[in-house]
């Protein structure tokens, strides 16, 4: 049965990971051949290639001329613990978490920083705190879209024009892929290697006049590492925003950037990225209105990702088996879709409820993901049809 449902077409491009992500349609190393490579970054024209990565991204993005932009180390990892460990214990905090990474954030704030005025306020996967009740007179963390949980927040209504706190956001799924209303963020950080595609270990900080106000009027009572230094003498590092990073980048990954970066403006700027997103995730949509086996993680349709689309298994045969079977004939569907070239690394993240997760972003080709939909249904199939002989 399964041989007669086998598709007779794959994607172009089976690279659906959710990070690293595909590189944009068309990518070749060729690209690359006007690196800065051999130089410092220091150099005129290897400050010059910082500068153009973090004026490019203020125009697609549509970011304040007001607000700071920083290129950093350590992808949007190094980005959010820069802002953690710099601006938190000013006041009180409340960590916003609904998946893995706003989790980790959480466990830094409650047991690394050990604030004693931090509440954690908690949902399951594949949904969403209730944001109406945050206090915004404290500072709020959050993730814009939960990359682990196919969870976003719907928009930005519930952020307050009269906030006290800093609205301190991880949007790094969501940046060129959704709308980010700036005035109602302080900080946000994200990644080259999302939406972009690009290489990972840099990260980029935005700062709001109010966060930048915060730095330079408040010193934390811990000590800081260097790299996570922003401040000099109660001023602004101003040189940490003009493309002088703190530490050694990679003028490869600089340049890929910038590839990147030119591509997004030859497909229509910021609202072009939103539009080959929304149109991705469609597809996905679609397809899911018509499963009589899957299902979006998040069952409200306000805060399903368009990005990282998370989609759990609703079938009674799936439902019947054990939580332990349950992973592993999930874990099967993805390495079966793997093997045949349809689909390279859609798994669940491993603290995730089984299930599969398919990147959806502005480098993924619209006809990909049409392509991959037939071999989703294929390989569900054959595991069910093989799973007795595999378990």
């Amino acid at each position: 049965m399964t041989e007669e449902m086998r598709p007779t077409s794959r994607p172009d491009s089976p690279l659906f990971s959710s990070g690293p992500c595909a590189k944009r349609p068309g990518w070749s190393l060729k690209n690359l051949e006007n690196a800065c490579l051999g130089r410092s970054h220091r150099s005129a024209p290897g400050k010059a290639k910082l500068k153009a990565v973090i004026d490019k991204q203020r125009v697609i993005l549509g970011i304040p001329d007001d607000y700071k932009i920083g290129i950093v180390p350590g992808s949007d990892t190094g980005a959010v613990e820069m802002a953690l460990w710099s601006m938190l214990g000013a006041r009180p905090v409340t960590m916003l978490a609904w998946e893995s990474f706003g989790s980790g954030w959480a466990t830094d704030v409650v047991k690394q920083l050990k604030l004693t005025d931090a509440e954690v306020v908690t949902a399951n996967y594949g949904d969403i705190p209730d944001l109406t009740a945050v206090d915004w007179a404290r500072d709020i963390v959050f993730t814009w879209n939960g990359t682990t949980s196919g969870v976003r927040v719907p928009n930005g209504d519930w952020i307050s024009d009269s906030r006290e706190g800093l609205a301190i956001c991880d949007a790094t799924s969501a940046a060129f892929a959704m709308d980010l209303p700036w005035d109602k963020l302080d900080v946000v950080t994200w990644s080259w290697q999302k939406v972009l595609g690009g290489e990972a270990a840099h990260g980029m900080l935005v700062l709001s006049p109010r966060a930048v106000e915060r730095l330079e009027n408040y010193t934390p009572s811990w000590p800081l590492p260097k790299i996570f230094r922003m401040t000099k003498g109660g001023k602004l590092i101003d040189g940490i925003f003009k493309g002088e990073t703190i530490n050694t980048p990679s003028m490869l990954a600089v340049e890929d950037a910038l590839d990147a970066l030119d591509w997004a403006e030859s497909v229509g700027g910021g609202s072009g990225l939103v539009s080959r997103t929304d149109s991705n995730f469609k597809v996905i949509e679609d397809w899911v209105a018509k499963s009589d086996w899957a299902a979006f993680l998040a069952d409200d349709p306000a805060i399903r990702s368009t990005t990282s689309v998370c989609l759990k298994i609703t079938d009674k045969w799936f439902a019947d088996l054990s939580a332990e079977d349950q992973a592993k004939a999930a874990k099967r569907l993805a390495t079966i879709l793997a093997d045949e070239g349809a689909a390279l690394d859609i798994g669940s993240y491993r603290d995730a409820p089984a299930g599969l997760r398919i990147w959806a972003g502005a480098t993924v080709e619209t006809s990909d993901l049409e392509a991959l939909m037939p071999w989703l249904d294929w390989g569900y199939a054959e595991v069910k049809s093989t799973y007795k002989i595999i378990s």
